[in-house]
């Protein structure tokens, strides 16, 4: 068992090297005697091993295992120099063919070393052997094949690869492993034809082969690219081979388009769908998300089902679906999906749009009805603290405040009746507003501290009482746990309407400040809803509200033009 996990562990660089040995072995000394056929079996055998096509860990297809068979009987039981030559051209194909993407070094000397060898052994052993003047070899020739390659073989035994878990060895590229593999087979046989045609020398049939290779890949490196005008041979290949991919690019632009348009989600992957009959491959469409389901065009006996998130699509084809087309198709379906699903946030985040309108709307009728429950409190509370011999005032002050705070109640009902998205504030005198302001807080222990009024001065009266009684009522409200604090409230118009509420105690915490006017914020002192919604009414009216001092014993506000 020891052995056998031993020979389990050997490194793919060794079973590559015995492989090569055995094929040495095999053919360098003729396939006349049956030992050569021993050493050619004991190569396939091998190369079982070693091959690069099939993943060691994975099981082996029935029909794959056959096609192995077949070929190692062929090979061994009837071996010939053409048969020879096919599978070291092919051999060098799959070696060779790897060489690009191998970015070790040791590994991809490694690989050059087996391709070098098995170039060397079909040029000057294998291919010498298919002309009819074989039996003449040159003896120092037959010394280099049989002693001299041999050491390329033994040095890949001796080398050693660091394998990393990134390195990916049994990857085989087939563009790069048939290309090398028609470039070997065409030199082959044009040295082959040029010599027996020409009847010239082998070296010299090789040396005209090779020349005209090379010219026909310098011109078709030269034509790939040029640089005259001619948009070359690469991209026109490309053309060619991207062609498929002209009417989905097509169907790909319709798409964004209609993504553009405003449609329901379920409308858009039903018209998505029917632009999907366009394309030349596609005769009928099957969809169905979570909401809605629906079909279009005809059915075929060829279809494929795609599933991506919450679409799933049935494609019916006018043939079999193959790879690329696949790919295709599996491109379509994510597209389609990330579309739909976009449409369906959209259509999500304008019902959440009004809902938050709504809500807002509320908000700010909720406010004021707020201020003006505060306005009837203030009012009552004058009304009973009055004495029999100021009767004559406080009705004076109920005529003058009375009708105004029912005209601002009358103002809040129509803004429930019919809420608009632009609120119009009515333009106010702004004497006339600071003497009703005055006279509401009257008895509530605010000093009012007039500046310079302008005559003509107006406001808009409802942004002004808003703002105003927010403050007030805050700085009221933190008072009754700040016994000694002191409310002062100014207004002057001499560059401007600018009202001040400032008060006397401590100031606002830093992290409710940062985020005063920016949305909700929860606070014991009442600070948060109502002056988000007075500094957004504020911004609407081209006023700006802005905590102008937050420190101890002096916190002010200011409302002024923006």
């Amino acid at each position: 068992m020891s052995v056998l996990r031993r020979v389990a562990t050997l490194r793919p660089e060794v079973w590559l090297g015995l492989t090569l040995l055995a094929l040495h072995a095999g053919i360098a000394w003729g396939l006349a005697d049956l030992w050569s056929r021993a050493f050619l079996l004991a190569h396939m055998g091998l190369f079982l091993i070693w091959q690069p096509v099939w993943r060691g860990e994975g099981a082996v297809e029935s029909r794959h295992a056959i096609l192995i068979l077949v070929i190692g009987v062929v090979l061994v039981a009837f071996a010939n120099w053409w048969l020879l030559a096919i599978w070291i051209a092919v051999l060098f194909g799959l070696i060779g063919g790897n060489v690009p993407g191998i970015r070790d070094r040791r590994h991809r000397l490694v690989s050059l070393l087996a391709a070098l060898y098995l170039l060397a052994t079909l040029l000057l052993w294998v291919v010498p052997q298919l002309f009819s003047a074989r039996a003449v070899m040159d003896a120092a020739l037959v010394t280099l094949v049989r002693w001299g390659l041999v050491l390329a073989p033994v040095a890949i035994l001796f080398l050693r690869v660091e394998r990393r878990h990134t390195d990916t060895p049994h990857a085989v590229d087939l563009f790069y492993s048939v290309t090398l593999f028609l470039l070997v087979a065409a030199l082959v046989l044009g040295a082959f034809a040029i010599k027996e045609l020409a009847r010239t020398d082998y070296a010299m049939a090789l040396a005209q082969t090779l020349f005209g290779i090379a010219v026909l890949l310098i011109a078709l490196s030269w034509l790939w690219d040029p640089h005259g005008g001619f948009s070359g041979i690469g991209q026109l290949l490309s053309r060619y081979l991207l062609s498929v991919g002209l009417p989905f690019e097509r169907w790909m632009q319709g798409l964004a388009n209609r993504a553009e348009q405003d449609v329901a989600p379920e409308r858009f992957i039903a018209e998505a769908a029917v632009d999907m009959l366009e394309l030349p491959w596609v005769v009928g469409v099957r969809w169905r998300t979570r909401s809605a389901e629906g079909e279009c065009g005809a059915r075929s006996r060829h279809q494929a089902d795609f599933a991506h998130r919450e679409l799933e699509l049935t494609v019916h084809t006018r043939w079999s679906v193959s790879p690329s087309l696949m790919l295709h198709l599996k491109l379509l379906t994510r597209l389609l999906a990330h579309f739909h699903e976009a449409k369906r946030r959209e259509h999500l985040q304008r019902q959440n749009a009004y809902t938050q309108a709504i809500h807002e709307t509320g908000a700010r009728l909720t406010h004021d009805v707020k201020n003006l429950l505060q306005s009837m409190k203030s009012l009552c509370a004058a009304a009973e603290s009055a004495e029999e011999d100021r009767a004559a005032e406080v009705q004076a002050l109920m005529k003058r405040q009375l009708p105004l705070v029912t005209q601002r109640l009358q103002v809040t009902l129509d803004k429930l009746r019919a809420p608009v998205h632009t609120e119009t504030f009515a333009q106010v005198d702004a004497g006339e507003w600071w003497q009703a302001l005055c006279a509401r807080y009257a008895r509530s222990g605010v000093a009012f501290n007039p500046g310079s009024m302008h005559p003509g001065t107006t406001v808009p009266g409802d942004l002004f009482d808003s703002v105003a009684e927010n403050l007030v009522q805050n700085a009221l409200n933190k008072g009754r746990l700040e016994p000694d604090l002191r409310v002062e409230v100014a207004f002057s118009s001499e560059n401007g309407p600018l009202l001040t509420i400032s008060d006397t105690g401590t100031p606002v915490p830093r992290a409710v400040a940062s985020q005063l006017f920016e949305g909700p914020v929860p606070s014991k002192m009442g600070l948060g809803i109502g002056l988000y919604q007075a500094a957004r009414q504020a911004a609407g009216a081209g006023f700006r509200l802005r905590l102008a001092a937050n420190e101890q014993g002096a916190v002010r506000f200011e409302l002024a033009p923006a």
